[in-house]
């Protein structure tokens, strides 16, 4: 990188289901930032069980990389019900199809090998309010830790596309533009 340009060290956050890795694509291909996924470095972390595997997320990940800024995604519960709810994978490949705005073509089979689709046991209904609590306990401090930083910013919403033009509008005050490329069909239709 040159001189002139400040590396910014970003993070999303957001309830399972809210529009974390949408948003995430979106911002590559939009903005000069590339991902990293801080929860894969702290279960890798865990499982070796070093010290980072044993500290809290937001106080490792300020303390290795320096956060600057920390998006929150605040999505209403019904919502993330009803798009966790409606997701369904191939296991093998890992393709993913919502019920609503990406159904496979043919009902609970994958459109490229046509073996049966699977609902993730975290997507159930019975699962669901479960994950969310326990999502809710482990956020609220990291949330209340970032705000006392000043690097907080949420963004409300009940779509991924207005979320979406809200971060993409306060992004465009701290990080360059890229060129912009031609859109990947299966990159806009999220909600």
């Amino acid at each position: 990188m040159g001189a002139s340009r400040q590396l910014l060290r970003s993070v999303i956050i957001g309830a399972p289901g809210s529009g974390k890795r949408t948003l995430a694509l979106r911002i590559i291909r939009h903005f000069q930032l590339k991902k990293f996924s801080s929860g894969d470095v702290l279960r890798d972390n865990m499982l070796r069980d070093t010290e980072i595997g044993h500290l809290t997320q937001a106080e490792t990940l300020d303390r290795v990389y320096q956060v600057h800024l920390v998006m929150n995604l605040n999505v209403p519960f019904e919502v993330i019900r009803q798009r966790l709810t409606a997701r369904w994978i191939h296991p093998a490949s890992g393709r993913g199809y919502n019920l609503e705005f990406n159904p496979p073509k043919a009902v609970d089979v994958d459109d490229v090998t046509g073996e049966p689709l699977i609902q993730r046991v975290d997507d159930k209904p019975e699962t669901l309010i479960k994950r969310m609590k326990v999502y809710e306990d482990q956020t609220k401090p990291v949330l209340e830790y970032y705000e006392k930083k000043g690097v907080l910013e949420t963004f409300s919403g009940t779509e991924t596309n207005q979320i979406w033009s809200c971060m993409h509008a306060f992004l465009q005050t701290k990080v360059p533009q890229r060129h912009q490329k031609t859109q990947l069909p299966h990159e806009e239709k999220s909600l």
